[in-house]
């Protein structure tokens, strides 16, 4: 029990750290700003995110299988590794969701007013990318002062959306 935990969560961190997480959460962050243009709740705002996260991580798993499906370099590949694989590489879509979904709900809960969870989850979006700007970073070995840059570029991109979420506001 306690090696299966271990391996889950090694594996929540491979599916974390990857370039579809660096998707999925830009994806949350632009969802939040648009959906907070039209939306008087952050249950309509969460909606929104959870079934547009959803349908692109569906049509990601989808367009991954039907790629890696057939014959490629001599082996065949049958379309439940080709679905298994394409569901495993697109976690990261899905995962980068989970935290901004969180604090979302808690405006839906009323814990915190609807303005201020939209806004929380618009930050932890850019919170999150600096995170997987600066692990991208250091598995390439880069040193601290690159990884710290990585980190700011890739959380930079978040930033956009806030200032979009400022400006449209």
């Amino acid at each position: 029990m306690d090696a299966e935990l271990r391996r889950r969560g090694r594996s929540l961190y491979a599916a974390f750290a990857t370039e579809q997480a660096i998707y999925g959460v830009l994806l949350v962050a632009g969802l939040i700003v648009v959906a907070s243009l039209h939306a008087s709740s952050s249950l309509d705002v969460l909606t929104v995110v959870v079934f547009t996260v959803l349908v692109f991580w569906l049509a990601h798993v989808y367009a991954g299988a039907v790629a890696r499906h057939g014959v490629h370099e001599g082996r065949t590949i049958g379309i439940r590794d080709s679905l298994r694989a394409a569901v495993r590489d697109s976690m990261g879509l899905l995962v980068a969701a989970l935290l901004p979904c969180a604090l979302l709900l808690l405006g839906t809960l009323r814990v915190v007013p609807d303005a201020l969870a939209g806004w929380v989850a618009l930050w932890s979006c850019v919170a999150i990318l600096g995170v997987l700007g600066y692990v991208a970073f250091r598995r390439r070995g880069a040193p601290m002062a690159v990884r710290l840059l990585g980190a700011a570029t890739t959380a930079g991109f978040g930033a956009l959306m806030a200032l979009l979420k400022a400006i449209v506001h």
